[in-house]
This record gives C-alpha cells, structure tokens and sequence, in this order.
C-alpha cells in the first residue's frame, strides 16, 4: 500500500495492459533552484518541480538535461518541503556532476523522472531499532529516510552510520549531530576507513544480535552487497534489509 501497488495475481484485467518500469513516462519539469557545496566533491541540488511531490524520502529521481543526458540521483528531502534536495558527487570528468558544479545556473529547466524506489521509510512499526549505513552520497537516501523517521515518532533507536575514506568525505556532519543532540534515540557514527576499519566489522562490532531489526544500506555497491549478506547472516530478515546499490554510469557520466 505504500508504493500504491496491488496484487497482480489476484487481479483481473478487462482490457489490454501495458507495462513499464516504476516511474517510466511519467516526466515533469523543474527548475533549478540552487546548486551549492555540501563538501569538496559533493553538490547540493534543489529543484522546484512543477507537478506536487509525490516521492517518499529515499526514493530517486532520473534528472535530464535538455540534451537529452541523464542521471539518477536519491532524494533527501521530505515530501512536505519546498524543494527536491539531491546529493550529487563530483566525479571527474562527469559529464551531468561537472555542468552542476560549473555551468548550471538558478532558473535552468530540467525535466525529471519519477519517483522510484523501495528504499524508505514506513512507520508501520515505530518500535523497530533501525539501522542506516551508506558510504558517501549513500548519506543522501538516508538522510532523508533518518528525517522522515524522526518527523513521524519513530520511539526505537536509530543509528546512523556514514562511511568514507578519510574526514573529507564527510558531509552535513553538524547537522547530524544537532539532530543527535536533540534526539535522544539517534545515535550518529561517522565511519573512517583509517581510523575506524571497514564499515562492515564496524556495524557487526556494535551490533551483536539484529534479529528483530530493520536496516537501510545505500551507496557504493560491493559494501552495499557485503553488508546485506553480512547482516542476515548475523540474524536479520532478508525482508528487513532495504537497499539502494549505486550503479556507476559511463566512465564520461
């Protein structure tokens, strides 16, 4: 009921269907309304659509550009708010990253895709413990999906945990810990490869027993993989691991 789904084997149809992928064909416009620096190598995207929202936070979104190029991005913010919000890594040579960092401009129309995605939250069971883990902009379903959480009263503990290389691929750090500050079943844990280890051992470490518990992991696809298959196998239903894998584009994307 939350994705607006039906049972398909129970249906019966009366007429011809057609079918597409979740989201396909179902194109509005947006215009750009800031693109701004969360760190060194990541954006801050916000867009003004001109259709009303209808994303859960954690879903994402194809951006297009007029020329046709397009990229998907997850989507942090709540579907109450002004804006679309995306993070947007700045790859090398990117061809949709480098127009956003350099060329793009408040006013420009885009045309977005969407949403799609399982990867949110339902407060269905409030008194779940939650687990969120990403790498890098893997921050940016989570965030929203930890917002979303907290704006409905989710009552279990949250963890958060961002993982990067080193302290520059940290990003909204202040932020996360204003939220942990105030919220007192919101535990924040910045996770460093150099001086914490590997995110998987970290999680596990602390973690002892997660049966029982829900997790969100997003961002780069072999710890995406690792930590599925690590954490229902520490005890956690397979139903209970949501998932949003970052598929690379074309090296030139």
């Amino acid at each position: 009921m939350e994705q607006n789904c039906f049972l398909a084997c129970v249906a019966r149809p009366d007429t011809d269907l057609t079918v597409e992928f979740p989201g396909a064909g179902i194109r509005s416009s947006a215009q750009l309304v800031e693109v701004s620096r969360l760190s060194e190598t990541v954006l801050r995207v916000r867009l003004e659509s001109d259709q009303p929202h209808t994303h859960r936070a954690g879903q994402y979104l194809t951006l297009f550009r007029n020329d046709g190029l397009s990229r998907s991005y997850s989507i942090s913010s709540l579907p109450d708010e002004a804006t679309l919000e995306l993070h947007v890594r700045i790859i090398p040579n990117g061809q949709m990253s480098q127009w956003l960092a350099s060329s793009a401009q408040p006013g420009d129309t885009l045309a977005i895709q969407g949403p799609a995605g399982n990867c949110f939250y339902t407060a269905d069971n409030p008194t779940q413990p939650l687990i969120l883990a990403g790498t890098g902009t893997g921050l940016a379903p989570l965030y929203g999906i930890l917002r979303d959480a907290i704006h409905q009263g989710h009552q279990a503990p949250i963890w958060l945990y961002h993982g990067a290389l080193n302290s520059t691929g940290l990003y909204l750090k202040a932020e996360l810990e204003a939220l942990a500050e105030s919220n007192p079943n919101f535990s924040y844990q910045p996770a460093l490869l150099d001086t914490h280890g590997p995110l998987p051992e970290l999680i596990l470490e602390q973690h002892k027993r997660l049966a029982g518990h829900r997790s969100y992991v997003c961002g780069d696809p072999g710890i995406v993989n690792l930590l599925k298959k690590r954490l229902f196998l520490a005890g956690q239903a397979s139903r209970d691991i949501l998932s949003d894998a970052f598929i690379p584009s074309a090296p030139s994307g």
